[in-house]
């Protein structure tokens, strides 16, 4: 069996409270594994994940990207 490869990651943090965002935002964020301000999470660089971060500008943002 195959291992996988570990491809580029992006750190996100989550910078505002969900708290008066609609339903979508909070999905997102949820999406994203975030639920609380100042959390950071790990996740692959992909469309996907950029995508959701580009909804959502004013609630996260970018701390770091690995190569």
């Amino acid at each position: 069996m195959k291992k996988a490869k570990k491809g580029n990651l992006i750190k996100i943090m989550q910078v505002r409270s969900e708290i008066c965002t609609t339903k979508r935002q909070r999905a997102t964020l949820h999406s994203l594994k975030l639920g609380r301000p100042n959390k950071v999470v790990e996740l692959p660089d992909n469309d996907a994940v950029r995508g959701m971060v580009n909804a959502i500008p004013h609630l996260v943002q970018i701390v770091e990207e690995k190569q």
